[in-house]
């Protein structure tokens, strides 16, 4: 990859991402952590190069099969729930998708652990990553409501596909004071939102409406 690829010229430059980091104050993000990650990472790298042009732009875009780079606002807002209360140690990303949230959270934590049921995606993450330069982030190929069992207990479960309800094989895998956050609910209802485990029980916080791709079962090539 060159610097100038890396680096971004143009639409893609330092001044643009400073330009979205701005846009993201004003929606309300505060986490001074979350907006310093966010404004330093390159995310036109994380969308095909004919897209490279709208990487800054608050909105979605399409990576390949049926998925998306979700827009930064969420990115960086799931972000900022994930810091609420404490640093975690030991996150899982369900859904590694484009590689960009995962990115994002290994700057800020020490340990990602991010699954993928496409193959193919999860090659192409991985190797933009290993790339990039991120030593914290390790990979699975998995059905994401399987989660990673021998990893776990999580102190944050991150989803970036929603179910229409939360798997119990993800809720089993928190840590005693752990939390999930993720999209749930069917296409059109679904809601951010946060599930704590406090002691033997689950309490859900929905935080705003959402829109995701929706979080499916079963390997793809």
């Amino acid at each position: 990859m060159t610097a100038t690829r890396r680096h971004g010229i143009g639409m893609t430059s330092q001044r643009t991402r400073d330009r979205m980091v701005g846009r993201l104050e004003e929606l309300g993000i505060k986490d001074q952590r979350v907006l310093a990650v966010i404004r330093a990472t390159p995310r036109h790298l994380f969308v095909e190069e004919a897209l490279a042009s709208r990487a800054y732009e608050d909105t979605a875009l399409p990576i390949g099969y049926g998925q998306t780079i979700s827009q930064p606002y969420i990115v960086a807002r799931m972000t900022e729930l994930v810091l609420q209360t404490h640093r975690p140690q030991h996150v899982l990303e369900v859904g590694t998708g484009s590689g960009y949230q995962a990115a994002v959270l290994a700057q800020l934590v020490p340990r990602v652990y991010t699954v993928e049921r496409i193959s193919a995606l999860l090659e192409r993450s991985r190797r933009l990553l290993l790339d990039v330069g991120f030593g914290n982030i390790h990979f699975r190929l998995s059905d994401g409501s399987w989660g990673w069992p021998e990893k776990a207990p999580f102190d944050v479960i991150v989803l970036t596909a929603a179910p229409v309800t939360v798997p119990e094989e993800l809720l089993a895998q928190l840590a005693p004071s752990g939390f999930l956050i993720g999209p749930v609910g069917p296409e059109g209802a679904q809601q951010l939102t946060i599930v704590r485990r406090e002691n033997r029980r689950f309490v859900h916080q929905i935080i705003e409406p959402v829109s995701f791709v929706p979080l499916r079962r079963g390997l793809e090539a």
